[in-house]
């Protein structure tokens, strides 16, 4: 027979799991990837040899002529992307959930039967070998009569890397339509059908960017009971299910992929206890490493369900047979789901509403005015009475935290739409907002999608100014001559994925600047400190050292010199170059002119924490190769690592930094200095 030609749609990690398993199917010929971000998909399609790679689902039909589809987006455009697909004539796997509603389940399954084609939802948990090993167990009448059902899973979700607020933000339920459908269908699977359901949720506020993190459902499956926990702040990590019946008690561990049966033995109660402990006990020092070694070299490949799913339904496609899981199972779960999702997704809707609501009159916006310049600049700016004041800010503030007439605008900077609310009708903005810790995704989300929002609003509203915070973190530190003066014009960091996070965002934040202002004119000042510190930053580690295992490790000579600037002295550059429109367009380094030696400044925080602090002193070659060691393991296991040589290169703090252009300029001298602000800082 001719070959099936296989699209796919969305090119997430889950397509990953999709290629790599259909890669191994003799009849299966991978046809072509679309995704809305064109370089994601052609980046898939250059790693598992798929010809074509689109952002356009229509010409993805029409390029790729595929025969099946399989649609691996998020569950908002399962149903329009299913409906295209079998409208071309193509079967159609969807990834679970099925579809956001009933309504659209019910599209989907009529367009199917209308064009004879098969539809399956691809509830991959059910194939997960040790899943199937526990039903084959409850099958097989091991534990008798099934009484309850248990399951228990953490979670956590790649952050939210800025652009249109995606599901994962703006539903209130996405979490329990996320993981608690795989519980659901995973609890008929040993029970029988959900009768009854029912969903208690709650908010630690951990993740702004997550309404509703902590999940417990109940409900009656057949003649047993069933639990669901679903938690995104639990830790460590777990993903179990439990079987109780009346001869017997199943315990598997997704993650390691261990199942283990308790039996029901004579004799003795604690005896039988005793004895299922030792026995599983004995199997899993043997079978945990035996699954730890097959998934390090790869003969247990990650997330099997779902590759085994992807591969099964073709071979139903093939075979013109029923899907292992056909839509009317997707359809039925969509039936449990609506009505205990409407709640969460109506609460989040109206507060994600109620942050749009018309603002009062203000002149200056504050991004970052939770961080440790962002505070000092609002303190001075309200201490000035230059206008009213307006922050934005991800997380809502303790009542009173920024005092009388401050307004907030509660929303993360990676959203273009709460950035440009909050800069409508202000006067000046102080970018200082950045991400200074967390995932790529938060580092992508917070400073490039944030600034480039807020150059974006600026120019949609036009501002008359915009002062931008940078840093001398985006300057080449591996590659700087001894001796060379550090000016404005310093060469930029030339491998900034080598560098990490941090430097890639801050250096393409900057350029998002630069680029409005000479594209556009966008009346807009660069600021550049050096290492700031004060009051509230002592447990910040200077320039050359790291925190590691609980120490401050200083790599290399003392003797070198920090770039070092009080807080303070940041804030009357901010407010100087906000005042001076000579300023515009232009990029100043602000450093304070007095040397401090690495080792000096590390002497006064000592003396400051007292037995606290615990520092130690390494040399560079000794650093060197650890990193060179962490960067062979890294490439062995093919993971990133935090530690590798160029990064050991560019640990040398700057030093001859000019402030030259900041004095001439802005009229900039540091007002408090380095070593008054060292005293109030650490004490005499």
């Amino acid at each position: 027979m001719n070959k099936l030609r296989v699209a796919i749609v969305g090119a997430g990690y889950v397509a990953n799991h999709h290629l790599a398993a259909l890669r191994g199917v003799a009849f299966v010929e991978l046809a072509g990837i679309c995704d809305t971000n064109l370089e994601a998909a052609r980046a898939m399609a250059a790693r598992h040899s798929v010809p074509v790679a689109v952002s356009d689902l229509a010409e993805l039909l029409d390029l790729a002529r595929p025969d099946v589809v399989h649609v691996l987006t998020p569950p908002a455009s399962h149903a329009p992307v299913a409906l295209a697909a079998m409208e071309n004539g193509c079967h159609v796997l969807v990834e679970k959930p099925m579809a956001d509603s009933v309504a659209e389940c019910e599209a989907m399954l009529a367009k199917s039967r209308e064009k004879k084609v098969l539809l399956g939802v691809n509830h991959s948990d059910l194939f997960d070998p040790v899943i199937r090993k526990a039903l084959d167990l409850v099958a097989g009448g091991r534990i008798g009569k099934v009484l309850a059902v248990d399951i228990l899973r953490s979670s956590d979700y790649p952050s939210y890397q800025g652009g249109p607020l995606p599901a994962l933000v703006t539903q209130g339920s996405y979490p329990f339509r996320d993981l608690g459908v795989h519980g659901l269908y995973t609890i008929e699977a040993f029970a029988g059908q959900i009768s009854s359901l029912e969903v208690e949720y709650s908010s630690s506020g951990a993740n702004p960017a997550l309404q509703f993190d902590e999940w417990r459902a109940s409900m009656q499956a057949g003649d047993a009971r069933a639990r669901l926990l679903l938690s995104w702040n639990a830790r460590p990590m777990e993903n179990r299910l439990e079987v109780r019946g009346t001869s017997g008690r199943i315990e598997v561990d997704r993650f390691l992929q261990v199942c283990r049966l308790h039996r029901n033995f004579p004799g003795p109660k604690f005896a039988g206890i005793a004895l299922n402990a030792l026995l599983n006990a004995a199997v899993d020092l043997a079978r945990i490493p035996w699954n730890i070694l097959r998934f390090a070299t790869g003969a247990l490949a990650p997330s099997p369900g779902i590759r085994r799913g992807a591969v099964e339904f073709v071979e139903a496609v093939r075979d013109h047979a029923t899907p292992p899981f056909p839509a009317e199972a997707g359809l039925r779960l969509a039936r449990l789901l609506d009505p205990v999702c409407a709640g969460p997704d109506a609460a989040r809707l109206e507060q994600l509403r109620g942050r749009h609501a018309p603002l009062p009159p203000a002149s200056i916006l504050v991004t970052g005015a939770n961080g440790f310049l962002g505070r000092a600049l609002l303190g001075a700016l309200k201490a000035r009475g230059d206008g009213a004041i307006r922050v934005l800010v991800r997380r809502p503030p303790p009542p009173g935290h920024f005092g009388e007439g401050v307004q907030v605008v509660l929303g993360d900077l990676g959203d273009p739409e709460i950035v440009s609310h909050a800069v409508r009708g202000v006067d000046v903005v102080y970018h200082v907002g950045a991400t200074m810790r967390g995932t790529p995704g938060d580092f992508e989300s917070g400073t490039v999608w944030g600034t480039r929002n807020v150059v974006r609003a600026c120019r949609e509203h036009g501002v008359s100014k915009l002062v931008h915070v940078s840093s001398m973190g985006l300057l080449d530190h591996a590659g700087r001559m001894p001796g060379v003066t550090v000016t404005e014009d310093h060469p930029l960091e030339p491998h900034p994925d080598l560098r990490g996070a941090y430097t890639r965002t801050k250096l393409a934040a900057e350029r998002e600047v630069l680029d409005a202002i000479s594209a556009h004119s966008l009346p807009a000042t660069i600021i550049r400190p050096g290492q700031i510190f004060g009051p509230g930053a002592e447990s910040s580690t200077p320039n050359g050292v790291v925190q590691l295992a609980g120490r401050w490790v200083a790599v290399g000579s003392g003797d070198c010199t920090i770039p070092l600037v009080y807080v303070d002295d940041v804030v009357d550059a901010i407010l100087l170059a906000a005042g001076r429109d000579c300023a515009n367009g232009g990029i100043f380094h602000v450093v304070d002119r007095e040397l401090v030696t690495q080792e000096e400044y590390l002497a006064r925080a000592a003396a400051h924490f007292g037995g606290a602090l615990r520092i130690a002193r390494v040399p560079s070659w000794s650093f060197m190769a650890l990193a060179t060691a962490l960067e062979a393991a890294g490439k062995l296991i093919g993971r990133d690592v935090p530690l590798t040589r160029y990064r050991v290169r560019s640990l040398r703090p700057l030093a001859e930094i000019s402030v030259a252009r900041a004095e001439d300029v802005l009229g900039w001298r540091p007002a408090v200095g380095v070593r008054e602000g060292l005293r109030r800082t650490f004490g005499a």
